[in-house]
């Protein structure tokens, strides 16, 4: 579950990560209450769960009561991403004297929790990461160890922050991978985190997002979840028992475990194309889950194909075959249909479908063969 940038700064606060005073508002009238309480300067910024808010218009500095007005105005109802902005948070206007980048996520082929720190702050990550790598200073800690204050001293020298910052940017570190680890996330990210004029640090954003699994230990989730604008997808998703990520392009995926849906993803970007979503349908590819799959990724107007990619390891292929025929029989589908499947009585499934086939259902032999199909139909 991703937070907005309000709730991931409210859940740091629980373990002693500082940011900017502010609150939200979902009105001009109480935008202007709440830049009273934070003291102006303030700023006024979109709460959605899609990066590129500043680009969008969606990030505004407002000095007076008609300033936040007229900001609260032009940001709420704004569409940014696809993403109808319902909230702003209001805060107050911090001073800047430098911009750094700090993270904790999961590095699962190592086993290990991954932080990422650079002292090249304020762009997105992926930026630094492509074009100066050595930029960032990554560690990885052992989840059985943890993270001291040492440590993090060590890795803030490493990352070439200011002098100034380095003491308060290693307690806060700290801090952070507490919020990641009891917090129980799957990512926490600070951009930027900042140094101001008198020397002390602090998040002027959060990024957020919890993990499902460990819901039963957090019953206070819920009140984060009530407030949330879900993706119907996803909701239609979760109620289906699916494993779903909306995500922007127009072709739909439905693959069978997280690890060949992340490469079926990878594999339609490599062709040109982009998903329209994360699908997983795990080991259960019967008729009433490939139903279910379909009937979401039918639900989204933005789907121009649809890319079934299946490997069968203890599930059959001929099952899944059998699945797909049932599933079509009981989802009229908007958008043509390619299909991958191999494995385990690979031969026998495609017999069974072979007389289903038609310009609207297809066959491909491979994955890559599927993927550029697919995103050929999709244009």
């Amino acid at each position: 579950m991703d937070l907005y940038e309000y709730q991931g700064k409210q859940y740091f606060a629980r373990f002693g990560i500082p940011s900017s005073p502010g609150g939200i508002a979902d009105a001009a009238e109480e935008a202007v209450e709440q830049a009273e309480q934070a003291g102006y300067p303030v700023v006024v910024k979109a709460q959605v769960k899609v990066g590129g808010r500043g680009k969008a218009g969606g990030i505004k500095l407002a000095g007076n009561p008609g300033d936040v007005r007229q900001a609260a105005d032009a940001i709420l109802g704004m569409d940014i991403k696809g993403h109808t902005v319902h909230r702003v948070w209001v805060e107050h206007a911090s001073d800047i004297e430098k911009e750094y980048y700090a993270s904790f996520t999961l590095d699962r082929p190592a086993k290990l929790h991954l932080g990422m720190l650079s002292a090249a702050g304020g762009v997105e990550i992926e930026e630094v990461a492509a074009t100066n790598p050595e930029a960032i200073a990554r560690l990885h800690v052992n989840p059985c160890d943890g993270l001291d204050e040492a440590t993090a001293r060590r890795w803030v020298d490493e990352a070439g922050l200011d002098e100034v910052a380095r003491d308060g940017a290693a307690k806060l570190l700290v801090n952070l991978y507490h919020c990641f680890v009891e917090g129980d996330c799957d990512l926490v990210e600070i951009n930027p985190l900042i140094l101001t004029p008198d020397g002390a640090v602090h998040a002027l954003d959060a990024k957020v997002t919890l993990d499902e699994n460990a819901a039963f230990r957090h019953p206070e989730w819920e009140l984060l979840a009530g407030t949330e604008s879900e993706d119907p997808r996803e909701k239609m998703a979760k109620e289906k028992g699916l494993n779903y990520i909306g995500l922007e392009g127009t072709v739909g995926i439905i693959a069978n475990g997280a690890g060949l849906a992340m490469s079926t993803l990878d594999v339609v970007n490599q062709v040109g194309g982009a998903a329209a979503n994360f699908l997983d349908i795990g080991g259960g590819a019967n008729a009433a889950v490939m139903t279910a799959a379909l009937e979401v990724i039918n639900a989204d107007p933005s789907v121009r194909s649809i890319l079934v990619n299946i490997f069968g390891g203890i599930t059959r292929v001929d099952d899944v075959a059998t699945g797909v025929i049932e599933a079509l029989s009981s989802v009229e589908i908007r958008s043509p249909i390619v299909l991958r499947l191999d494995g385990t009585n690979a031969e026998a499934g495609r017999a069974l479908l072979a007389p289903h086939l038609s310009d609207r259902v297809l066959a491909e032999p491979t994955m890559l063969a599927a993927a550029r199909r697919a995103v050929e139909l999709a244009r």
